[in-house]
């Protein structure tokens, strides 16, 4: 939402507002970002935070808002930081001029950090390197608004809620059932309650350092609304990737590390082994989301089937039971965001704690719960969820036939909840090819697609479980097939390409954009057809170098910063990817591939949620997308997609095969990755040099090659 405010000046044109921040969506595309769900802190590169949205979080509640380390009267200056995995994150700084002798620095500032569910620490060390003694006063000040996620997204946040000392030299704070606790050890020479300055005096002779400790904890009083899991409790298997390009190595550990500390537990599961899922991504979406969690978990199926279960049955147990428009829940319908609150953005834009306003979630339910059986989740456990996938199942069915055309739709039954419910949710994604904005009722491309997929998917685990409905729903699908193929195909100077949607009069919203890519592998597309997407998603106007733009550079109302329309999201582009190895495109698929791997190159192997799509012929670095998330879990999830591509890999462990056909893996040759899953056990494969491949898979499992 644009919240700037434009006032024409006497000729007619706009006078840009004064140059203010307060009120805009904080920027975070330079910050250093370590996490441990649900917790997570924000800072700048010198490690202090105490701007936007700068902070140690907990449970959607900013704990610490200032964190800062001063020297009095000498300049601290940075000289380097970096992360290690996902949770620690290390800065170093010199005191300049401090014992100094020659022009080498002799005093220097090492500040570690490590978080963890509900808790910060950060070890502060001072090393005299010099030949000098030297005497300082360090100084660490602390202090916090207690904001809410919603207000530190919103640019306004709280003001600065007083500390409380209990004469330890511990401060804390506290409002609405949220605490927050620091502690220092050793205790500060000297405690400025009201300032929450902890300073320290320090004298140091050559040679020697002086450490400080600084722990912070944070709770709500009714506990955690998605509690941490155990460390130790894993639910996929951690591969190893040994490659010709060490980025594309560099790009899956990252990214493992990242996913690791995304997890999160069900509160409804069993306390012994809870179900486990992944967070959407941090800053602002670190809690369960239906599209991202199902998306990430379907990603990870190559490490195993564990946190697909545990994600299916997360949102199985709140599956949508009756018709509320309010909250948009609906009687098999899957949901979009749980919430501790509600979330009120604005007098005319605001979600309940729990909000099913998403039309695509439940048709990738059914498809993860097949595609985890295909992979090898143990029948009895896919058994248990087949009534869940049957409620789904009519969800769909009830939903096409409420339009009376058959297709997938949505509208904001709320009026004040999203106005786009698809992936593309923000409110100008849905577009003609004139830039103007399509209208509701709105049938999505992709929708069609993923409930045609759901629908084939579907029918086969009916049948393999010996439950009705498979030949109901095998019809169903082709129904929408031919519906589909009769609609959304329109045509500009190019040829033929499908419609992003249908608006609510049934008529062609004609821009051209990313969702082919999710058209493609999912059966509702003929080989022509496919054919003529994959040489669209390779033209230079979606295909930028870096990823796929969202919307053609060449269309009118594209915007390389815009969210959904010009902008590159890495999971919109591994789905492509994806979809076009299975659709026979592999050097398609090649490209896309490359253009991500350079990205994350960029990123440092983390690629965020999104970034801008000026491309590579602007640059051979993409610019960020200042707000966008990072890390993301179906951003990092796409690394073990576009991984599992380029292998060809593919599993039907019920009918006891596997199938490994490389189509571009040779790209990043001789590669070897160990400790994949499959059915439970482990898998390994290696493809040499001259393109030869070697599997070693579970016992019983027939390997096919190509």
């Amino acid at each position: 939402m644009d919240s700037t405010v434009k006032t024409p000046d006497t000729n007619g044109s706009v006078t840009p507002p004064p140059a203010v921040t307060e009120g805009l969506q904080p920027f975070l595309h330079d910050a250093v970002v370590t996490l441990y769900a649900p917790s997570f802190v924000i800072s700048r590169a010198d490690g202090a935070f105490d701007d936007g949205a700068d902070g140690f979080f907990h449970g959607d509640r900013r704990a610490l808002s200032r964190l800062t380390v001063a020297a009095d009267g000498i300049p601290l200056a940075p000289v380097g930081h970096g992360l290690r995995g996902a949770d620690r994150a290390h800065f170093r700084a010199i005191l300049r001029g401090l014992g100094e002798v020659t022009a080498d620095p002799a005093v220097a500032l090492h500040r570690r950090r490590t978080t963890r569910a509900g808790a910060l620490e950060e070890a502060l060390e001072v090393t005299n390197a010099g030949t000098r003694s030297v005497r300082f006063r360090l100084t660490v000040t602390a202090g916090t608004d207690l904001a809410t996620m919603e207000q530190v997204k919103s640019g306004r946040p709280a003001q600065a809620a007083p500390a409380r000392a209990d004469g330890t030299g511990e401060l804390s704070w506290a409002d609405d059932g949220f605490t927050v606790r620091l502690a220092t050890e050793p205790a500060p020479d000297t405690l400025d309650v009201p300032t929450g300055r902890l300073s320290y005096d320090i004298a140091l002779d050559p040679g020697t350092s002086w450490t400080v400790t600084l722990r912070c904890t944070a709770a709500h009083a009714d506990g955690d609304q998605f509690p941490a899991p155990p460390a130790d409790a894993l639910p996929w298997r951690t591969p190893v990737l040994r490659s010709a390009d060490r980025g594309l190595d560099r790009w899956l550990e990252q990214s493992l590390a990242d996913l690791d500390r995304l997890r999160l537990t069900d509160p409804r599961s069993s306390a012994d082994r809870p179900d486990q899922f992944l967070a959407a991504g941090a800053p602002w979406f670190l809690t369960l989301f239906g599209r991202d969690s199902l998306w990430a978990a379907r990603m990870l199926l190559p490490l195993g089937t564990e946190l697909a279960a545990g994600t299916l049955r997360t949102l199985a147990r709140r599956q949508g039971g009756v018709t509320d428009p309010a909250s948009e829940e609906q009687p098999g319908k899957i949901l979009h965001e749980v919430r501790r609150d509600t979330s009120a953005f604005s007098d005319t834009f605001s979600l309940p704690p729990v909000y099913y306003g998403t039309v695509d979630a439940t048709p990738l339910w059914i498809s993860l719960l097949h595609d985890a059986w295909r992979w090898g989740l143990a029948p009895e456990e896919v058994e248990r969820m087949l009534p869940h996938a049957e409620s789904a199942l009519a969800w769909m069915r009830d939903q096409g036939d409420a339009g009376g055309d058959g297709f997938l739709k949505y509208v904001d039954q709320s009026g004040r909840g999203l106005a786009n419910q698809g992936w593309k949710d923000s409110g100008d994604s849905i577009r003609y090819r004139d830039g103007s904005l399509a209208h509701p009722p709105i049938a999505l491309c992709e929708v069609q697609a993923y409930a045609y997929e759901a629908a084939r998917g579907g029918a086969a685990l009916l049948r393999s479980f010996g439950r009705p409905g498979a030949d109901e729903w095998e019809e169903w699908a082709e129904r929408l097939a031919g519906r589909f193929r009769e609609r959304f195909w329109v045509e500009d100077e190019r040829g033929p390409y499908p419609a992003v949607a249908l608006d609510g009069d049934g008529g062609p919203a004609d821009s051209v954009t990313s969702g082919f890519g999710h058209l493609l592998g999912t059966g509702l597309l003929n080989h022509e057809e496919s054919a003529i997407l994959a040489a669209r998603l390779s033209g230079g106007d979606l295909d930028s170098g870096h990823g796929l733009r969202t919307l053609s550079s060449e269309a009118a109302g594209y915007n390389p910063y815009g969210y959904h329309i010009g902008s590159i999201w890495p999971h919109d582009t591994a789905i492509a990817v994806h979809g076009l190895v299975r659709s026979g495109f592999p050097d398609a698929a090649a490209s896309l591939a490359d253009g991500l791997l350079t990205a994350s190159t960029a990123f440092e192997a983390r690629l965020p949620e999104l970034f801008a799509g000026h491309g590579a012929g602007a640059g051979p670095r993409p610019a960020p997308y200042p707000a966008s998330c990072r890390p993301q879990a179906w951003a990092a999830a796409s690394s073990v997609l576009v991984l599992q591509s380029a292998l060809g890999l593919s599993a039907d462990i019920p009918a006891g095969t596997l199938t490994v056909a490389p189509g571009f893996a040779g790209a990043y040759g001789p590669l070897t990755v160990t400790g994949l899953q499959a059915g439970g056990n482990r898998l390994d494969i290696a493809v040499r040099a001259d393109g030869s491949v070697d599997v070693s898979a579970p016992e019983g499992v027939t390997v096919l090659t190509g």
